[in-house]
Formats: structure tokens, C-alpha cells, sequence
């Protein structure tokens, strides 16, 4: 099989507060920004890298969720548990010196880690939890 990953989805809750994260702090392009019955998607990826996307959406817009799932979704996304990505840099210091001068909540500063990485982690504004790690050597 030949398969890449084309998108991913993230929820949101604030769609400014969120392109102003995505856009304006992590340099992420705009591919899209739809509005729909009140409610808005934005696609956002890497400069480069035409092929993956993340879709910013409005949490549980599936008209099939019932009101206690949309509760429990709130709640989830709130304390950081429902959503999460993990992105690579070469200069994991570099960016969260940047992260970290722009206010962003930053959960854990860059350290090694036991299972054989040096990451750290930032909550985006809907509470997602963002770890980004040191982006490893190709392999020859």
C-alpha cells in the first residue's frame, strides 16, 4: 500500500484565537477557511509540505452527538484530553523560546525523555495538547 497521512482533524472553540495560533505563532499555512450554518473549519499545514493538513473544526458538529457527549467533549477538550498532535522541529529550544515569549501555555519544557525522545509540550487555545520534539537525523 502507498498511504500518507493527508489531514488530520483538531477541535476548536475560539476560531480566531486559534488561526492566530496556528498561523501567527507555529507559521502554519492557510489552505482553507470555511463557513457553515454559524460554524467555521480552517485547514492550516506546514510551509513545504503541500500534502498534510490539519482541519481546525468546531468540536462535535456531528449533527448524531447527543448533549451529554457534547458536554463530555467540552469537558475533555478543557482539561487537555481529547484532542492532541505530535510535531518534530530542528530546533526544539528555538521554538519553545518563541512559544514561551508569545505567553502560550506551555505544559512541559523540552527534556529527554525515558522512552528515547527529547520533547516537550504546549496547549493550543481549545486545550489541545501539542508535543513537539527534536527533530532526529535521517537515517542513511
Amino acid at each position: 500500500m502507498d498511504l500518507q497521512i493527508h489531514e488530520t482533524f483538531l477541535p476548536h472553540q475560539d476560531p480566531d484565537a486559534t488561526l492566530a495560533f496556528y498561523r501567527d505563532l507555529l507559521g502554519f499555512e492557510v489552505r482553507a477557511d470555511v463557513g457553515y450554518a454559524g460554524l467555521r473549519w480552517i485547514t492550516v499545514g506546514p510551509a513545504g509540505q503541500p500534502g498534510t493538513s490539519i482541519v481546525l473544526c468546531p468540536p462535535a458538529a456531528d449533527p448524531g452527538v447527543t448533549e451529554a457527549e457534547r458536554r463530555m467533549i467540552a469537558e475533555m477538550m478543557a482539561k487537555g484530553t481529547y484532542a492532541g498532535l505530535n510535531l518534530a522541529t530542528p530546533d526544539l529550544d528555538g521554538v519553545f523560546e518563541q512559544l514561551r515569549a508569545a505567553g502560550a501555555e506551555i505544559v512541559q519544557e523540552p527534556t529527554e525523555q525515558p522512552y528515547g525522545v527529547r520533547d516537550g509540550a504546549v496547549r493550543d487555545p481549545a486545550g489541545n495538547l501539542l508535543r513537539i520534539q527534536a527533530r532526529r537525523p535521517a537515517r542513511p
